[in-house]
């Protein structure tokens, strides 16, 4: 039986005025990867008549030019007569001599399973609907009906589309929310719990395409059930599901490339790595995802909506959509229990050490990182970029944001959170939705200032927030906000004489190739470059990155040492100032030596505490 008909109330809503498209999808060749599309347009107007791959994908905001694998594309009437078909961009076909109906034929390739691409094969058939199924820009308002048509009869469906009574035909209700609704075929270990809340009684289901034990997903779930109730806790309650479920698509193969993709009522999740090797990781991914199902797939920015499958997507919003979801995704693990206070401590180190040191905020905040993922969202180029001074990780950068407007709140006289906040915002802009299941009030930056106006009462401080670190890039005083709770912010290297010797390599010619030159370095202001061969440094010679630590161990911060490399322009000599290693790292004040006070272990408990009743 398909995952998705299992106590899912059918919908009444659909359009009753318009023909459905109906696609129909086989996998004939599972070995080598291919699957064969029909889709049947019908009650088409006169005059050539396009269709469409889509170039990007909602979620990513790079292109990915998905018509690079389709092929065998030809079209007919319905009863098999041929049409005239003329490919007129890289992306679009047109086809002409039709009388109001084309039946539209392709092969597709698909052989990356993740959340951007499709992957086929003997295991499985996972799909990102964008990957997989052409479309008719004319015709984006109509009901889809699609059949995957299973290529073993014990494989199982798992997908957030509408059921139909056939348990291998499904619905939705227009183009946008197929587009946004990936489907898994393969032998599924499917787990199903029930949530109230707000009134209703919703479904959440785990279907997990594995190589492991059932124990294992046993376990799994029993985790994932703890997120799902700490994440809900945020805003009060789970949002309405469109179709009364949520269901996590994982496949955790060998064969599955790693990555997470939120959707509006489920996520796909992939991963090399198996359940008993890298649990929590997994967890991990899952309870960001989730946070999704509120955070940018219904509390939406104005940018992204509607999203455009024909473009590159740029919003200037995703450092609150993907950085605070990051920032959430951890602290419901510490607040569900499944990792420690210290544990949790320890994991902030990551965001508040890359923000403290990147020299990416020179060139912008938080909004001007969000704009570049077109750039960098999975996105492809040969040629050599300055991202490693330029660009800093809306996911971290939102991350590290939302964690010091969350102590910043919890510290003020009348103290406020970032659950706040986002309950505030989530009762502005997401709770509602509109009939054809888009949000129906999406949000601008300046719509986020206003809400935190109201959290703090304060339109002074809510502006200066947005204007000092996320229009720029002002440093948050880490140091003194996590030291309410009893965190310490401290230089793992305290002592250390560094140069800025990131990504060193041992070159094949002798010395050791530079991977990146950072802005502010004693490398690069002595004019060394990203692929620059330093060969010694004083009267050492180096050889291998453990050269370099050697010969950097005796000797401290503010030290002078000649250093002697080649670059394009030939080798060169000349003397650098060392500099103290500028990376810091959170710990908790107990795996410090401290002992943290009642008061900083009391607001610590605030903020880490389950918050579900």
């Amino acid at each position: 039986m398909a995952l998705a008909l299992v106590g899912v109330p059918s919908r009444a809503a659909h359009a009753q005025d318009a023909t459905p498209v109906r696609y129909e999808i086989r996998f004939p060749d599972l070995a080598h990867h291919e699957a064969e599309v029909t889709v049947r347009f019908a009650d088409l107007a006169p005059g050539p008549f396009v269709v469409r791959m889509s170039r990007s994908s909602p979620g990513r905001y790079a292109l990915h030019e998905f018509a690079k694998n389709v092929y065998a594309v030809r079209a007919t009437t319905p009863d098999g007569s041929p049409l005239a078909v003329a490919r007129r961009s890289v992306h679009e076909w047109s086809v002409t001599g039709h009388r109001g109906a084309v039946t539209f034929h392709y092969t597709l390739f698909a052989d990356r399973a993740d959340g951007t691409y499709a992957g086929i094969d003997q295991t499985r058939a996972h799909l990102n609907i964008p990957a997989t199924f052409a479309w008719a820009p004319t015709l984006e308002a109509r009901p889809v009906e699609v059949t995957f048509r299973r290529p073993d009869p014990a494989w199982s469906i798992a997908t957030q589309l509408e059921p139909t009574s056939d348990p291998e035909t499904f619905r939705a209700p227009n183009l946008a929310y197929f587009m946004d609704s990936p489907t898994h075929l393969g032998p599924l270990d499917v787990r199903s719990w029930t949530v109230a809340s707000g009134g209703r009684t919703q479904t959440i289901r785990l279907a997990v395409n594995h190589e492991g034990t059932a124990e294992q997903v046993t376990a799994y779930t029993a985790l994932a059930q703890r997120v799902v109730t700490e994440a809900g806790a945020v805003f009060g309650g789970l949002p309405r599901f469109d179709f009364g479920s949520y269901t996590f698509l994982a496949c955790y193969r060998a064969t599955c490339a790693g990555d997470g993709m939120e959707h509006r009522n489920s996520t796909s999740l992939t991963s090399s790595a198996s359940l008993a090797q890298a649990q929590l990781g997994l967890l991990g991914t899952l309870s960001h995802e989730f946070f999704h199902a509120w955070n940018v797939e219904r509390l939406r920015p104005a940018s992204l909506e509607p999203f455009d499958f024909t473009e590159a997507n740029m919003s200037g919003e995703l450092w609150l959509a993907e950085g605070f979801t990051n920032y959430y995704g951890t602290l419901v693990l510490a607040r569900a229990g499944i990792v420690t206070p210290r544990e949790y401590a320890r994991r902030l180190t990551g965001a508040v050490n890359a923000l403290t040191t990147t020299p990416a905020r020179r060139f912008g905040g938080a909004v001007a990182m969000s704009q570049e993922a077109p750039f960098v969202d999975a996105a492809a180029a040969i040629d050599p970029s300055n991202r490693a001074n330029t660009f800093l990780s809306y996911y971290t950068y939102g991350e590290a944001l939302g964690l010091a407007l969350d102590l910043t709140l919890r510290g003020r006289p009348s103290p406020r959170t970032l659950d706040d906040l986002m309950r505030i915002f989530w009762a502005r802009h997401g709770e509602g939705q509109t009939p054809a299941l888009a949000p129906a009030r999406p949000y601008t930056l300046a719509d986020v200032e206003a809400a935190l106006a109201t959290v703090t009462m304060d339109s002074t401080a809510a502006r200066d927030f947005i204007e000092r670190y996320v229009v720029g890039g002002a440093l948050p005083d880490f140091p003194a906000l996590l030291d309410r709770a009893g965190f310490l912010v401290r230089s793992p290297f305290a002592g250390r004489a560094w140069m800025g010797e990131g990504r060193l390599t041992a070159a094949e010619a002798g010395g050791v190739t530079v991977g990146t030159a950072l802005i502010g370095t004693p490398l690069y202001e002595v004019g060394i470059a990203a692929g620059d061969r330093i060969l010694r440094i004083g009267d050492q010679a180096v050889a291998t990155p453990a050269d370099v630590t050697t010969a950097l161990a005796a000797r401290a911060p503010g030290d002078r040492v000649t250093i002697t490399w080649i670059g394009r322009g030939g080798e060169r000599r000349a003397p650098v100032t060392l500099a103290a290693h500028p990376a810091v790292e959170v710990v908790a004040y107990e795996d410090a030596g401290r002992t943290p006070s009642a008061a900083q272990l009391a607001f610590r408990a605030s903020w880490l505490d389950a918050k579900a009743r």
